[in-house]
């Protein structure tokens, strides 16, 4: 068969492949608990200042 050649039997099989919905995963999902802390860090004037510091390394 030539380069661009219709193929009938490939395209249908093709067609099915794509129709069908893969069912075989979990529906539900996860629920997760816990708490979430947050550190702010350092002021931007400390952050500056090290920063500072270690470009004179």
């Amino acid at each position: 068969m030539s380069m661009g050649a219709y193929d009938e039997a490939e395209h249908e099989r093709r067609e099915k492949k794509t129709s069908e919905v893969d069912t075989d995963f979990d529906a539900e999902r996860p629920e997760y608990s816990g708490s979430l802390t947050y550190d702010s860090g350092d002021s931007a004037e400390a952050l500056l200042d090290k920063f500072q510091e270690l470009q004179g390394e």
